[in-house]
């Protein structure tokens, strides 16, 4: 991946600063010729269904990046409207939605739903017509293969490297320390499957046994014979490859049965604002991936943070911040090509800027290799003293990393 002169754009400070009106002549979006009428963004997110949780926070994190930027001087001095419809967590309906938003509508650009259940049929469509993709929470190893030239996973890492650095903290420890057993738990998900087992094969190397492995569907509700079975393993680790209801209800049921791990990690949940008021007070020492911590020095990001706070009475997490990092990312490539309507031309320089360029966002600059991979790492966080704080890397951490962990 090359830098083209070390070009970094932060799509907000570029909002504000630039204030262009002109781009392609006789290019055609939806609102007209560019540079009259909004900006049209389409968008389907989970809003109800399984992924519902999630991808209202995306909703609030797009909607928060688009009313910043209208109050910024939107994009090539147009304001941006967001056509955000409901694909109730369904595969099918968010190839249609995308079918509809391009065809019918006829959006000037796309942004990418919720998990990568719904982003590998998104981003098919967009491909099919030529759409830039860029999207906030498609991070398992199967949307990077799929041979999509136009997808841009905008957050540090995908799945699979999710606990590198947890990984690598493990393997350090002393062998008196370290675990001897691992036991997992994943929903039939390829992100949470990605998250979870992306550790398990790095403990596994290392000589970690595995003792528990177990997979189930994104609607389970009772985890008794799951939590059963990690119990009775006496497992020293358990990792779960979640999302938010599902982690909830397996820790709940772990401690119903007194199970007391020297470790714990659950990917999404515990970066989840509700997550303390939802399992109780006994959340110290769990262990979560993030892409994102509102304390981080990342040029754009107090913005980010000031802005979003004062819109919602509270600080963002991963997912508004995913999203809105989704709309930095597409503002920089619109902003540079000056241009922002369906023309193929105009979303082949999108693509094409994208892949040779980085960009400033508030989870920190990103480049992409040509499969839209970004080429980052995850910080972890930690339950500290009943606050979830950065442990790892040593470099980025707010507090030392807790082991063993203190009972639940």
């Amino acid at each position: 991946m090359t830098t083209s002169k070390n070009f970094r754009i932060g799509a907000l400070v570029a909002a504000a600063a630039l204030t262009l009106s002109g781009c392609l002549s006789g290019s055609t979006g939806a609102s007209g010729d560019d540079g009259e009428g909004p900006i049209q963004i389409g968008i389907s997110l989970p809003l109800t269904g399984d992924f519902s949780e999630p991808g209202k926070g995306v909703q609030r994190g797009y909607e928060a990046w688009a009313a910043h930027v209208n109050q910024n001087g939107g994009l090539l001095g147009r304001q941006v409207e967001l056509n955000i419809l409901d694909d109730q967590s369904n595969a099918d309906r968010v190839a249609t939605d995308y079918e509809k938003l391009i065809n019918q509508d006829g959006v000037d650009l796309v942004f990418g739903p919720f998990s990568t259940r719904l982003v590998v049929p998104a981003a098919q469509v967009a491909q099919d017509y030529g759409f830039l993709f860029v999207e906030p929470a498609g991070a398992a190893e199967e949307v990077f293969e799929q041979g999509f030239d136009n997808l841009f996973y905008a957050a540090p890492a995908i799945a699979e490297d999710h606990y590198n650095h947890l990984a690598d903290e493990i393997t350090a420890l002393p062998p008196n320390q370290r675990p001897k057993t691992a036991a997992y738990a994943a929903m039939d998900d390829p992100f949470a499957q990605g998250t979870a087992y992306g550790l398990k094969n790095k403990l596994q190397d290392a000589g970690i046994r595995t003792v528990v492995d177990e997979v189930y569907p994104p609607n389970t509700t009772d985890f008794g014979s799951i939590a059963a079975k990690i119990a009775d393993s006496r497992a020293d680790i358990v990792v779960g490859g979640t999302q938010y209801q599902d982690a909830v209800n397996l820790i709940v049921a772990l401690r119903q049965l007194g199970y007391q791990p020297d470790m714990a990690a659950f990917s999404t949940a515990p970066t989840n604002p509700e997550f303390p008021r939802a399992i109780g007070r006994q959340t110290e020492g769990i262990l979560s991936p993030t892409g994102y911590t509102p304390e981080a020095k990342f040029p754009t990001n107090r913005e980010f943070v000031e802005f979003y706070t004062e819109r919602h009475g509270n600080e963002p997490n991963e997912d508004e911040a995913n999203a809105w990092t989704t709309g930095q990312v597409v503002a920089a490539a619109v902003e540079a090509v000056g241009c922002a309507n369906p023309d193929p031309e105009c979303q082949q320089k999108l693509v094409d800027w994208l892949h040779n360029n980085e960009v400033d966002t508030v989870v920190g600059p990103l480049s992409w290799d040509k499969t839209g991979k970004p080429q980052g790492a995850h910080l972890i966080q930690q339950y500290v003293d009943g606050e979830i704080k950065i442990v790892l890397p040593d470099e980025t951490k707010e507090a030392d990393f807790i082991h063993p962990k203190p009972n639940w």
